[in-house]
């Protein structure tokens, strides 16, 4: 059997064990379930047992099929590296890289990002999607992308996470705001202050300051809006509603024209927090025009990202 076709048999038989159905694998790989039926079936005379135990309702696993599927797995990752390797010694990279991004991100940095790749890489295409929700990483989305960019922690362990450029979080307010109400000289002072802030997914390094030696909660005392996306936050922040704690990549440009001002930040930007931005992909190997990609954005948003570096100059002037 040729390195392609084999890799794509253990690549169906890997995921027909982990969504636990024909149909579900077949939609990852269009294909019909009755295909992939044919495909396992194939395999199994190969290897001469049984992998699944079919019924009407689901496909089960057999003891073979779970002791196979590790050495599976490290047979398709060893030939996905050999084919990337072959094909960066060999010629250009080509075909196309799948994205999922989230929105405001996407907009301000990526997108322009992958224009400048594009125009240095001729023979790849991207399929950037840009996502205003949590993108859920779980189920048959995994098969559907090349790599999701996620900002903030990364809990899900079947992903390998590439650090693509580190997190700054800084407090703002718009003049008018700060004007109306008075600036905060310490983070204690926030109580007495509106704000805007997330909903119920709050990042967990929002509000937090490091006070007497240790990490303390410190946030307006009455939001005049709560929501789910870093840009509204953004414009309420514009429109004097209150302070806000949102990422310099968000802001920067803002802070540097003056439509924001930084507070808590005589000393610099605030360090960066334990998580950062990633870009994430399944845990085989990338092929070659993707690692390319990688490492292509890691070179461009880090290990200081442009916006963190215009944005420290200017703090500095002042």
């Amino acid at each position: 059997m040729l390195p392609d076709a084999l890799s794509a048999q253990l690549e169906l038989f890997i995921d027909v064990l982990e969504c636990g159905s024909f149909s579900a694998a077949a939609r990852r790989h269009g294909l019909t379930p009755s295909a992939v039926a044919r495909r396992v079936d194939a395999l199994e005379a190969a290897l001469g047992c049984q992998l699944f135990s079919r019924s009407t309702h689901a496909v089960r696993a057999m003891p073979a099929a779970l002791a196979f599927a590790e050495r599976a797995r490290r047979i398709v990752q060893e030939l996905h590296l050999a084919r990337a390797e072959a094909t960066s010694l060999d010629s250009a990279p080509e075909g196309r890289i799948r994205i999922d991004a989230p929105a405001p991100f996407g907009r301000r940095h990526l997108a322009p990002a992958l224009a400048e790749f594009l125009q240095a890489y001729p023979g790849v295409d991207i399929q950037l999607r840009l996502i205003d929700s949590f993108v859920d990483l779980h189920g048959e989305h995994l098969g559907e992308v090349d790599l999701v960019l996620r900002i903030g922690p990364l809990a899900d362990t079947r992903l390998v996470a590439t650090p693509l450029a580190p997190m700054v979080r800084i407090v703002c307010a718009s003049p008018a705001y700060l004007e109306r109400r008075g600036v905060p000289l310490t983070p204690e002072q926030l109580p007495e202050h509106d704000g805007l802030d997330w909903d119920a997914l709050a990042p967990p390094h929002a509000w937090r300051f490091e006070q007497n030696g240790r990490s303390q909660l410190l946030r307006p005392g009455r939001l005049r809006m709560v929501a789910n996306n870093a840009e509204a936050l953004l414009a309420g922040a514009l429109a004097g509603l209150g302070i806000a704690h949102l990422p310099t990549w968000l802001i920067s440009e803002y802070l540097l024209r003056g439509e924001l001002l930084p507070l808590f930040c005589e000393g610099g930007l605030p360090q960066p927090e334990a998580s950062g931005i990633y870009a994430l992909r399944l845990t085989r190997e990338a092929d070659s025009r993707t690692r390319l990609l990688l490492e292509f954005l890691k070179s461009r948003f880090g290990p200081v990202p442009p916006w963190d570096q215009a944005l420290n100059s200017g703090l500095k002037r002042e």
